[in-house]
């Protein structure tokens, strides 16, 4: 009865109500899937990303919380939170984030030794992202690598090496994290600079704006340069087209720095993520009918 009691809070500990940061991390992970493979990825590895992701999105969502419940309290939006409103202790978060970590790691048992000897500086990565803010100016590009390095990791799976190639599409995923993760960061600005922790709204200050379009420049033009590399087809600069207007739909949401229209940008980087990805997977799909 008592684990029953928890389990709500438990789902709310790791976003379960809120998987947006699950299909942000979601979406690079299967570009490079399909990428890597051609266009024909072994639908094991499908299962294992996408259920991998889940886990350590949630996973990282707990230690989050932990780090920061002495924060959270201070924040409009985050005071209400399991661990920081005092119904989880901070030894449950870290036990549940324990638990995701190591099935998230079983998962990747059948897979080659270079994945696996991948998974150690992701979980790394994934675990100290929520103390960078204490010190470091941008801890959202940090993020972009937490996010994306299941990009090197798909490759390892598919092709036992990680190229260039993959290195090029996690720095892509490190501009897009910095664009989308900034929108979120303008929604508790002010709450932040109460606190004292370092956000990349409050390093970009008054040019935040600038900075998101730029960042949303750097991502689509890399993203567009590994489609002009390949030889990609009309599928994908479709797709591309569309998720430029969606990055200029986000500039006129976040233009008056507003709280709402600031969190709705950021939600609306899924159907961005799921442009770019329909149009890789569009241009392979066209392939294999030709």
């Amino acid at each position: 009865m008592l684990l029953a009691q928890r389990l709500p809070l438990y789902f709310r500990l790791v976003r379960l109500d809120k998987p947006i940061g699950t299909v942000l991390l979601l979406w690079p992970t299967l570009c490079a899937l399909w990428i890597a493979s051609n266009g024909h990825p072994d639908p094991l590895l499908l299962v294992i990303f996408t259920l991998g992701t889940f886990l350590m999105r949630s996973a990282g969502c707990a230690i989050n919380d932990y780090a920061d419940r002495d924060f959270d309290k201070f924040v409009k939006r985050t005071k209400e939170r399991p661990i920081t409103s005092g119904r989880i202790s901070a030894w449950e978060a870290v036990a549940v984030a324990a638990t995701l970590a190591l099935v998230s790691f079983l998962l990747i048992l059948p897979l080659n030794a270079l994945t696996k000897w991948l998974s150690i500086p992701a979980l790394f990565v994934a675990g100290t992202y929520p103390y960078t803010k204490r010190f470091f100016a941008l801890p959202q590009a940090y993020l972009g690598v937490a996010f994306g390095f299941g990009i090197p990791m798909a490759f390892a799976a598919v092709q036992d090496q990680v190229p260039v190639l993959a290195w090029v599409l996690l720095l892509s995923n490190v501009f897009w994290s910095l664009a989308y993760d900034t929108e979120y960061a303008m929604v508790d600005r002010d709450d932040d600079l109460k606190i004292g922790i370092k956000t990349s709204a409050i390093t970009f200050g008054r040019f935040d704006v600038a900075a998101v379009m730029l960042c949303y420049v750097g991502a689509l033009g890399i993203q567009a340069g590994v489609g002009a590399y390949l030889g990609f087809g009309w599928p994908f600069w479709l797709g591309m087209a569309v998720a430029v207007s969606f990055a200029i739909y986000h500039y006129f949401l976040i233009r008056g720095r507003e709280r709402m229209p600031c969190f709705a940008a950021f939600r609306h980087n899924n159907w961005l993520g799921a442009a770019v990805f329909a149009g890789i997977a569009g241009h392979y799909l066209l392939t294999a009918q030709g």
